[in-house]
């Protein structure tokens, strides 16, 4: 999905592969069938939506049922649009990272969006960690950085897509790499990729404290964790404000599903790589 500007009266496709084109991914939700028949008249409208306005019906996945007319899905794509849109999202060239998804496609580096307007050319480019120009005061990026709670959005949506389509819908994870998975596995694998930013290596380094040894090895900051506003696109080093609570502490919750998977898989005494 693009953005578009609106100038004189056209519309200007922005060719530029972003987080705003997977947020429309978050927008859905499974409904149990006998919901939908105790609210006649949201089932009403929905008979009307797709009697009267067959051209949008045709866009999105609003009233899909599964095979067993149990469920019905309410979403905005399609399942042939979500799997086009996931195809970019999952490609480690482009928006996966070792530790989630960017807010802006790794293509975008050497490929960078530009755009001619008012005799001036506006150019948009892969910027992995601070800004790099002064632009919204030049303390803030949505221009490559791994972003938490948009991260833990997509999981969450992910999962109730799963819900819908079970084990009949599986995606290379990562693209390219052969290797197919469900929406669920691919969830887990995101959550995982997030976990690991505060998880310490073998030297005792968490990839959100960087390089710094103070947060490896002094006993009294090694295992104090800070809540960074955003992560580096390549090397999850955090960065901006460090005491982001208001977003970045759903890592505890990452963490507590992570480790119940972890866990169950000890149980069954699963091994080798998993999702």
């Amino acid at each position: 999905y693009y953005d578009q500007a609106l100038v004189d009266g056209r519309a200007i496709p922005l060719r530029v592969r972003s987080m705003v084109g997977i947020i429309p991914l978050f927008a859905v939700e499974t409904l149990d069938a006998k919901l939908v028949s105790s609210l006649p008249l949201f089932r009403d409208r929905l008979r009307w939506f797709e009697q009267n306005r067959p051209e949008l019906a045709r866009c999105i996945a609003f009233m899909h049922a599964d095979e067993s007319e149990e469920r019905r899905l309410l979403a905005v794509p399609t399942r042939q649009r979500l799997e086009r849109v996931l195809r970019y999202v999952l490609d480690e060239r482009e928006f996966l990272s070792p530790f989630g998804v960017r807010s802006l496609s790794r293509y975008h580096l050497e490929h960078p969006a530009t755009l001619r307007l008012g005799g001036e050319t506006l150019r948009v480019g892969y910027v992995p960690g601070e800004s790099d120009d002064g632009t919204f005061g030049g303390n803030s990026n949505w221009r490559g950085p791994v972003w938490f709670p948009l991260n833990y959005l997509l999981a969450e949506a992910l999962k109730r897509y799963h819900h819908f389509y079970g084990d009949t819908l599986r995606v290379e994870c990562p693209t390219g790499s052969g290797r197919r998975a469900t929406l669920l596995e691919v969830a887990r694998d995101l959550e995982r990729r997030l976990a690991s930013l505060f998880l310490p290596g073998e030297a005792g380094q968490r990839p959100a404290h960087g390089n710094h040894a103070r947060y490896a090895k002094d006993p009294h900051f090694r295992d104090l964790v800070l809540f960074y506003e955003y992560f580096h696109g390549e090397d999850g080093r955090g960065l901006g404000a460090s005491h982001q609570t208001g977003w970045t502490a759903l890592e505890a919750n990452v963490l507590e599903r992570v480790a119940a998977v972890r866990a169950a898989r000890l149980r069954s005494g699963a091994r080798g790589e998993t999702f």
